[in-house]
């Protein structure tokens, strides 16, 4: 019983993340939800007190994924640092692949509905966006440590960067009806980290001067 139990809740959860990264939070119904799961809305109850409820599990669960997922992605056994930064936007390509639900961000997808509303969804939103930035900005910090030990940026802040510019990628793939315009928005992100790690930035954001030899 508790077998069944797990994989009922399981099968939840991932229907949740099909159809909220489809529908939106608001829009999502559980008896949406139920029926892309193949349960009734009963189960849903043993298991969730509400879709709010659903909606922070999912989360937890979507995290959990990506957490997996990333930490075992073949560029994560480059040596170089630098190698896994743009590996790591390489990969974040390949991986635009299916539905607009399917690469999209349920994180994302939620707090941009519900940052005022439901307070709860926001932080755990933040939470897992922000802890995601904070592995990506490991292999940062290494390799600012490595190649340009003199940058006057943080390694936190262009780990926030890169998320930024996979939200913002993602919402023009929703607008345009598919990958083409955030897998572009990436070949831009990669550029720009090649550029940041031959030369230092200075605080405004500019490059600094260089002379000629």
């Amino acid at each position: 019983m508790p077998t069944k139990q797990h994989d009922s809740k399981r099968k939840i959860l991932d229907a949740a993340l099909r159809v909220i990264r489809a529908k939106g939070y608001e829009a999502a119904t559980v008896e949406d939800i139920c029926s892309s799961a193949g349960l009734t809305k009963g189960s849903f109850f043993h298991h969730f007190k509400g879709k709010e409820d659903l909606a922070l599990a999912a989360a937890e669960h979507f995290s959990s994924y990506a957490d997996e997922l990333f930490r075992h992605a073949p560029y994560r056994d480059a040596s170089d640092p630098l190698e896994r930064v743009l590996g790591y936007v390489d990969f974040r390509r390949q991986i635009l692949r299916g539905s607009l639900p399917e690469f999209t961000c349920l994180l994302g997808t939620m707090v941009q509905e519900t940052y005022e509303t439901h307070p709860a969804i926001r932080a755990a939103c933040d939470r897992h966006i922000s802890a995601h930035a904070s592995f990506v900005a490991e292999d940062l910090e290494a390799a600012r440590h490595r190649y340009v030990p003199d940058a006057t940026w943080s390694a936190e802040g262009l780990g926030l960067f890169t998320q930024a510019v996979l939200q913002g990628a993602f919402v023009l793939a929703k607008a345009k009806g598919g990958p083409a315009v955030a897998e572009e928005s990436l070949v831009h992100l990669r550029r720009y980290l090649e550029l940041l790690f031959r030369q230092p930035m200075t605080t405004e954001g500019a490059p600094e001067h260089v002379d000629a030899e």
